[in-house]
């Protein structure tokens, strides 16, 4: 016999998935963005330190994503500590990063990064550059454009630290623009 809907106990949400774990990291306090990962061991270069997961999204729902994180960025008080996780996958999909389980989304930016990212198979690793000594915060160029850059401060205090977090192929552009800016600004004075 069928169960009434009424006599059916309730459905309870699914349990997040654990936090992803990986041997050679361990979150902790960062001096570049408040959190950040950090090496638990020396990790050689090109392993595979931990993949990036989250919600995988068509790229017409990153999009609404987008749009309502930049809605909510517009009405902060604080610009410029706004955040994403929104990673690209491929053409068709992105991954939004921002899950409990994505320890790897504690990973902060740097112009002088340690890691870098690769998508392998439909998943999105963060990769060892060169080899990383325990206790080291693991950090990765996020690939941003110029659009809005203003909005996005480094902090990562490398010698080749741009002030703003864009990709390494902008920064000349960005360095240009700046200085443009600043003679604009000194020609006033």
């Amino acid at each position: 016999a069928r169960s009434s809907p009424a006599m059916r106990p309730p459905k309870t949400p699914a349990a997040p998935p654990a936090p992803t774990f990986s041997p050679y990291v361990k979150v902790g306090g960062s001096g570049i963005h408040r959190r950040g990962v950090f090496a638990s061991c020396d990790i050689t270069r090109g392993t595979k330190v931990i993949e990036y997961v989250g919600d995988k999204l068509t790229k017409a729902q990153s999009q609404r994503r987008w749009d309502q994180l930049t809605e909510t960025w517009k009405r902060a008080k604080d610009a410029g500590d706004h955040v994403t996780y929104i990673f690209e996958v491929n053409k068709r999909y992105d991954v939004d990063g921002d899950v409990s389980w994505n320890t790897a989304r504690w990973i902060n930016h740097s112009c002088d990064p340690n890691c870098k990212t690769e998508v392998i198979k439909g998943h999105i690793w963060v990769i060892a550059r060169r080899n990383i000594r325990k206790g080291e915060e693991l950090s990765y160029d996020y690939g941003w454009g110029l659009t809005d850059y203003k909005d996005h401060p480094c902090l990562c205090g490398t010698s080749k630290c741009a002030g703003y977090i864009v990709s390494s192929d902008n920064r000349w552009r960005l360095r240009k623009k700046l200085k443009a800016l600043e003679a604009k600004a000194g020609t006033r004075a």
